[in-house]
């Protein structure tokens, strides 16, 4: 399941990206017409992971306190921590340390 923050719903929370990040066990920072965003959520999914996904078409001024003119998404993290893109999310799962990362986070339970 993946929980999204709409626009209307989203507090000043917008000013401390260190909130946002803590706030769940898997925090994904998206675009919608981004496919290797969709690649990471499906990815997620697909392990039984429940992600909160901010999409950042409707935020703009999450934006650009989070990328801060780089194009760069998506923007995973994991127990607060930066996972990083889509490149180090597929290198963490192929070698092993995505699923005791989100064990450690409790994002995953098996």
């Amino acid at each position: 399941m993946i929980r999204r923050r709409s626009q209307y719903s989203f507090s000043s929370a917008a000013t401390d990206p260190v909130r946002l990040v803590s706030a769940s066990a898997v925090v994904i920072f998206s675009r919608r017409s981004c496919f290797l965003c969709h690649a990471v959520k499906q990815l997620f999914r697909g392990m039984g992971v429940n992600s909160m996904v901010y999409e950042l078409d409707e935020f703009p001024e999450l934006e650009r306190l989070l990328l801060a003119g780089s194009a760069a998404v998506p923007v995973v993290f994991v127990g607060g921590k930066l996972v990083g893109g889509i490149e180090s999310v597929i290198a963490s799962h192929i070698g092993g340390t995505l699923v005791p990362l989100l064990k450690e986070a409790g994002a995953l339970w098996l």
